[in-house]
C-alpha cells in the first residue's frame, strides 16, 4: 500500500509538471502578442501621423493659437478631402513655410464665389450656419467666380475675418500636392491634472 501511495503521489507531480509549461507558454504568447500590437501601433503613428500646432486665431473657436493637432497623412492618399474636412497644407508647397490648418469649403469641379460676405458654391449659398461664421469683409480673389480644376480645393479659416486662406493671392487655390494630411484629433492641454486630452473631429 505504501508503494502504491508513493507511485500515485509521483504520478500526480508528474502530471502537474506536464501542465505548467503549457500554461506558461500560453501566458508568454499573450504577452508577446500584446507587446507586438503596441509596437506596431506606435510604428504606424510615427510613420503616418504627425502633430502640428495651430498658428494664429484663424480657426477659432474650434482651434486656438498654439493648440496641437494630430494629422493623418495616409488618409488623403486613399480618399480625397471633402467639404467640411480640416486639412493641413504647405502653401504653394513651400517647405520653409509653417503648416496651415484650414477647412475645405469647395472641392474639384465646384465653382466658388463670395458675394456680399456670403460664400456661394455652384451659384448657391453654401448653407453655412450664420451663427457659426461671420460675413466675410474681404472676398479676396473669390470676388469673381473661381472654377476648381482636378485636384484643387478652396479652403477658409473658421474665423473668417481673421484668416489668411484661399482668398489671399499668396495662398490661393490649394492643390492636392500641397496637402500634408487631414486633421483628425485636436489636443487640449488645459486640464485640471495638467495632462493632455484628445478630442476626435
Amino acid at each position: 500500500m505504501r508503494l502504491r501511495r508513493n507511485r500515485n503521489t509521483l504520478t500526480f507531480y508528474q502530471k502537474k509538471k506536464k501542465i505548467s509549461p503549457g500554461v506558461i507558454r500560453e501566458i508568454f504568447s499573450w504577452v508577446f502578442v500584446t507587446i507586438l500590437a503596441i509596437v506596431l501601433s506606435i510604428a504606424l503613428v510615427l510613420s503616418f501621423g504627425m502633430q502640428v500646432k495651430v498658428i494664429g486665431d484663424s480657426m477659432e473657436p474650434g482651434l486656438y493659437n498654439g493648440q496641437g493637432v494630430l494629422v493623418d497623412r495616409i488618409l488623403t492618399k486613399i480618399a480625397s478631402p471633402k467639404a467640411g474636412d480640416i486639412v493641413v497644407f504647405l502653401p504653394n508647397g513651400n517647405v520653409n513655410s509653417h503648416y496651415y490648418v484650414k477647412r475645405v469649403v469647395a472641392v474639384p469641379g465646384d465653382t466658388v464665389q463670395i458675394t456680399e460676405g456670403v460664400l456661394y458654391i455652384n451659384g448657391l449659398p453654401s448653407g453655412e450656419d450664420s451663427d457659426d461664421y461671420d460675413k466675410m469683409e474681404d472676398a479676396g480673389i473669390a470676388a469673381n467666380a473661381i472654377k476648381l480644376g482636378s485636384g484643387e480645393y478652396f479652403v477658409l479659416g473658421d474665423n473668417r475675418n481673421s484668416s489668411e486662406d484661399s482668398r489671399s493671392a499668396n495662398i490661393g487655390i490649394v492643390k492636392q500636392s500641397m496637402i500634408v494630411g487631414k486633421a483628425w484629433f485636436k489636443l487640449k492641454t488645459e486640464t485640471a491634472s495638467g495632462g493632455p486630452i484628445i478630442n476626435h473631429y
